[in-house]
């Protein structure tokens, strides 16, 4: 498999993104890790800059590096319509060099898409380099078992695919009427290599015609706990834990969602 990201975050999707990926739940217990293991905070893969711009608002001292030059011009504007202007940067996971190191490296709904394992053995290796002394890495990733694909790790299953597209569009409307419909689908899962890769077709339309429609594919990588686990351990972490999602409570076999946290 190729080591190069493959995401679609890019035109339309980056507009989508900055449009309407602006609510920010996980912020109290981000904040709370934040208290605990300190400033500033590095945003990585930060998108659009829906986690940037709250914690700029909290008064964190925070700097956003993403992939997507597109995206991290949401980014800009989500934190200038604030009066913010912070240091964003456009480098892959894997290839981190940035001018400070930080007390707390976020990467949040993003991790696994480095591009592969090897990419994502650099990130860690980058993260705790760019790490201060007792200084954490944090992320969350959604447990396969308890997605629906997990069906697709089948032989049988996976003879279906590539999906079909969704019958309706998940459709989002902008004040001035303005609609953007999205679609995604699963068009490979590769047990052995555990990647995925999805397709998504989005457009635009304004006063009843279509305007702008584009596609994209979007791979990733399938984890599960314990190889997590020993790859931080590899990369030099000194204690990992996991969470149950945000919250204080250690991860089960129940918890559909793990966080990890892991210091330096």
């Amino acid at each position: 498999m190729s080591e190069s990201p493959l995401v679609w975050h890019y035109g339309l999707m980056a507009e989508y993104w900055a449009r309407f990926k602006t609510d920010a739940p996980e912020m109290p217990q981000l904040l709370k890790l934040i208290g605990r293991f300190g400033q500033p905070v590095l945003d990585l893969a930060c998108g659009s800059g829906r986690i940037l711009t709250n914690l700029l608002i909290a008064g964190v001292d925070a700097d956003g590096v993403d992939i997507s030059d597109d995206m991290l011009d949401g980014a800009r504007k989500a934190a200038s319509a604030h009066g913010f202007s912070p240091a964003l940067l456009a480098q892959p996971m894997h290839e981190l060099n940035l001018p400070r190191q930080y007390g707390t490296i976020l990467i949040c709904d993003s991790f696994g898409l480095g591009g592969g394992r090897r990419n994502d053995l650099s990130m860690f290796r980058g993260c705790r380099e760019h790490l201060k002394p007792g200084g954490a890495l944090v992320f969350n990733l959604g447990m396969e078992y308890s997605d629906e694909d997990w069906d697709l790790w089948k032989i049988t299953a996976r003879e279906r695919l590539p999906a079909d597209w969704p019958d309706f569009p998940i459709t989002r409307v902008l004040p001035d009427g303005s609609e953007f419909r999205l679609r995604i689908r699963t068009v490979e899962l590769d047990p052995m290599a555990q990647s995925y890769v999805r397709e998504m077709s989005i457009e635009k339309w304004q006063g009843g015609r279509r305007v702008a429609v584009e596609s994209s594919h979007l791979r990733g990588s399938l984890y599960l706990p314990q190889e997590l686990l020993l790859m931080l351990q590899v990369a030099g972490f000194q204690a990992v834990r996991t969470f149950g999602g945000l919250t204080d409570n250690e991860a089960t076999s129940r918890d559909a969602e793990l966080v990890f946290v892991a210091v330096k």
